[in-house]
């Protein structure tokens, strides 16, 4: 029994047991016997009993080593899982942050692309009532300071001015009124639409200030759902008495401000409140359209700042304006070139009278020429035969007016210009018509006869074409061809497994002109030479009104111009299409 004992205690105090002995030892379960540590204890005088207590001195001690040991493993076990798990929080915190920052950089991407395709949508003139909406909180939001700042201070400022008009004053040709009055023409199926978008914006939109603007449009909005679906759905006679009710709310409510809404809203609750008789739900139906009113005071007081930002931003754009005619005067009168004439430092103003008239008789004895006379007219042109006849007086009080009206104007704005080539395009295709009007109008009218220019009053009219000839870009369907070279230098270090990279061999270009005006002339195409970087061109294709010219960077590489090759270039039925694959270059030794 005691050296069962042993065995078990022997095998407490190593690390291993039967079960688990990873070295296979068969011995492991007897106590190993020291029989020369004996035989050295006998020699220096020690008996057994002291042995045995030094044995069991060590034994513990070597147990506490060993328990000490693992409670540190352990330890360091669990401090080492902590680390971990801290790493993969804060690696977690981190890429939730991220993540974070991408959504909120993809919700202003969207709201600006909202906002981009209003603005397209409004300078085309086919806006949407949310498109009028935006454009009515981008009025509401300008800083005209910091835009000013932004301009003189940044490289920025200089590139945006040159997009200054069509981007900030966009929207300027459209009368804006009241936000809430949109909804006063809009069908059930057009206010659902509404609501989706003012929706949209309130998920997108972080400004406090423009989130105002979407909440009281949002209630504004709710309401006008409201009576439209009840409109639907009630009947005639229950119709008729909510329009009574809601005329009445209208009438009491019309006229006041947020203020005095706020007071009669208060009065309204502390009725309800009250342990007065009262009708419910005739005041509390009140008090549901009294936050209404509140959100169409709101938006009234917004829209006030629209206008004077409004009227703020035409003041500065005629400023500049005038700032830029006074420079372009300017410059022009420095160089005009001045005729000089001798001038004394002292002389009486009796000298200076002779010298005067002395100029101008000088001037005016000039020898006679026959250009001097004026040309007999024996026929009026048809611009002539317009205008009006009025007498010299008259002539005179006319130019007194406008040179009062110059003097007492501040500045006078440079008239802004189409560009050359529009009015080319205009001249070149109603050049036959006017020639026709100009020819028929000039035959005169006979003596029974008279101009006739009474039109008859049509309406707005749409028309298909209205979209076919604005400028825009054309559609493409574009492929290149890559491959590998097998030249030496790939065939020596690359193979079929690991292939070498892949190079252009040719390309494919199919671009659509099916609105094209001009259909007698091809599109043609021309390559640019990259100045900066002589791997790469530029492939400009051109093909006239109403398309936009179009360009893409191909590799800079002689073409092969071989049928055979697989070039092709032609232009049938709106599709230009040129196909080519590039000279491959072959070393030689």
């Amino acid at each position: 029994m005691r050296e069962e004992a042993d065995r078990r205690a022997a095998a407490e105090l190593s690390m291993y047991s039967a079960i688990d002995n990873p070295f296979h030892d068969a011995n492991l379960s007897t106590q190993f016997d020291w029989s020369k540590k004996r035989e050295r204890e006998r020699k220096m005088g020690l008996s057994n009993e002291e042995a045995s207590r030094r044995d069991a001195e060590r034994r513990a001690e070597a147990a506490e080593e060993l328990e000490r040991l693992a409670r540190r493993r352990a330890e360091r076990e669990k401090e080492l899982e902590l680390r971990e798990a801290e790493s993969n929080r804060m690696a977690q915190m981190a890429e939730s942050a991220q993540m974070a920052e991408w959504i909120a950089k993809e919700d202003d991407f969207q709201l600006e692309q909202a906002q981009k395709r209003a603005e397209i949508r409004v300078r085309e003139k086919r806006a949407k009532p949310i498109d009028l909406l935006a454009l009515n909180l981008k009025w509401g939001h300008r800083d005209f300071e910091a835009e000013e700042d932004l301009k003189k201070n940044t490289l920025q400022g200089l590139i945006n001015e040159a997009t200054e008009e069509e981007d900030d004053g966009a929207g300027m040709e459209v009368d804006l009124d009241e936000p809430y009055t949109i909804f006063d023409n809009l069908t059930l199926e057009e206010t659902q639409g509404l609501a989706e978008d003012i929706k949209m914006h309130i998920a997108l939109e972080k400004s406090e200030s423009k989130l105002e603007f979407w909440r009281c449009l949002q209630c504004v909005c709710d309401d006008a759902l409201a009576q439209l679906t009840s409109e639907r759905n009630l009947a005639h006679d229950a119709l008729r008495a909510a329009a009574t009710i809601r005329e009445q709310i209208t009438r009491l409510l019309e006229g006041k401000n947020f203020d005095q809404l706020i007071a009669l809203e208060s009065n309204i609750e502390t009725k309800l409140a009250g342990n007065e008789p009262v009708d419910p739900e005739y005041w509390e139906g009140l008090l549901a359209q009294l936050k209404v009113w509140k959100a169409k005071a709101k938006l009234k007081a917004m829209h006030e700042v629209v206008l004077r930002n409004r009227l703020e931003y035409l003041r500065r754009r005629q400023r500049d304006e005038a700032v830029k005619v006074q420079a372009e005067l300017a410059s022009s009168l420095i160089n005009q070139p001045s005729t000089s004439r001798p001038t004394h430092t002292h002389y009486d103003s009796h000298e200076a009278e002779e010298d005067e008239a002395q100029v101008v008789v000088e001037e005016v004895a000039e020898e006679y020429e026959n250009a001097m006379e004026p040309v007999l007219v024996q026929h009026l042109s048809l611009e002539e035969q317009k205008l009006e006849m009025i007498s010299a007086a008259e002539d005179w009080a006319q130019i007194i007016n406008a040179r009062q009206m110059v003097l007492s104007t501040r500045f006078v704005p440079k008239t802004k210009h189409g560009s050359d080539s529009k009015d080319q395009d205009i001249l070149d295709r109603d050049a036959l018509a006017e020639k026709l009007y100009a020819q028929e109008a000039e035959k005169g009218l006979g003596e029974e006869e008279e101009m006739f220019e009474l039109e008859a009053e049509m309406g707005r009219q749409s028309y298909n074409w209205e979209d076919k000839y604005r400028p825009r870009k054309p559609r493409y369907f574009n492929k290149v061809h890559t491959g590998y070279e097998w030249n030496k230098y790939n065939q020596t270090h690359y193979n079929t497994d690991n292939p070498p990279p892949k190079v252009v061999q040719g390309y494919k270009f199919n671009i659509f002109y099916p609105d094209l005006i001009d259909k007698s002339r091809a599109p043609t195409y021309k390559i640019i030479k990259n100045k900066e970087n002589e791997d790469v061109a530029t492939l400009l294709f051109k093909a006239g009104p109403p398309y936009e010219d179009i360009a893409f960077t191909i590799v800079n590489k002689d073409w092969e111009h071989s049928h055979k090759r697989g070039f092709r270039s032609s232009f049938d039925r709106g599709v230009l299409q040129l196909h080519f694959t590039l000279k491959r270059i072959h070393y030689r030794k």
